[in-house]
């Protein structure tokens, strides 16, 4: 499926930001929620994962979240409250009127749809990609790891995780004060309410990635999970075929 036939939609959310949807295919909506410095393109069209659930006869739906791709990046601390990005997600479903729904996301992208279930949010199925239980527990200590990365911006070792990090921000284009706002809208997931998730989860990961804890712990704890590790490590697990094979295979 050609990544042209891809549509880009606007809308203004709870707080009246514009946020970009990007629609691929026809059929029973899945929602993908792309990760902290990347982009729906990045993460989902670019290497095939959309098209590849559209094949299957999806209507996929891709959010730029806020301060990230063609949606609004304002600089003012009042546009990222906490869990502003869940907010924003709960939005775009009232806005398209979804109700049978799949739900996806990828490292923040998973985290803002986990928040976006304790919102009421009711997909059929859950897929949380490159997220660990720490990272759902914890958003304290990675916010931290990216606070460190966008204020000392040129300063880090080549090679580094940092350095790396900050390389990838610059192929997105990313604007890093209004990446630093998003930092601010994190907020913690308790244990009880992982548990209380009902809905049968992939929790898919590269084999290599810690980078949000433990995948295998977070599978363990949701009632109803499916663990699959793919090649790769946070950041090279989204480039493989496989990513978006195991997503396919959970969702056909």
């Amino acid at each position: 499926m050609n990544p042209s036939s891809v549509a880009t939609h606007r809308f203004a959310s709870f707080d009246g930001v514009e946020i970009a949807w990007h629609e691929l295919g026809e059929g029973e909506p899945v929602m993908l929620i792309h990760g902290y410095f990347s982009d729906a393109d990045t993460n989902w069209i670019k290497y095939g994962h959309a098209a590849k659930l559209a094949a299957l006869g999806r209507r996929i739906i891709m959010p730029d979240l806020r301060a990230h791709g063609q949606s609004a990046r304002p600089h003012g601390a009042e546009a990222y409250p906490p869990d502003a990005l869940a907010r924003d997600g709960m939005a775009l479903i009232a806005h398209l009127g979804l109700s049978d729904y799949d739900l996806g996301g990828y490292s923040l992208g998973a985290r803002t749809a986990v928040r976006m279930l304790t919102m009421g949010a009711t997909p059929q199925r859950l897929v949380l990609s490159g997220m660990g239980l720490e990272g759902l527990l914890d958003t304290g200590r990675r916010a931290a790891h990216f606070r460190r990365i966008l204020t000392n911006l040129g300063s880090f070792e080549r090679g580094s995780p940092e350095w790396m990090a900050e390389a990838f921000l610059k192929t997105t284009g990313g604007d890093p004060v209004a990446l630093l706002g998003v930092l601010d809208t994190f907020v913690d997931t308790s244990r009880e309410q992982l548990a209380a998730i009902g809905q049968p989860v992939l929790v898919l990961a590269g084999e290599d990635d810690d980078d949000n804890g433990s995948h295998a712990a977070l599978a363990g704890l949701l009632p109803d999970a499916r663990l699959v590790e793919t090649p790769g490590n946070h950041m090279s697990a989204v480039v493989k075929r496989e990513l978006g094979d195991a997503i396919a295979e959970f969702l056909a």
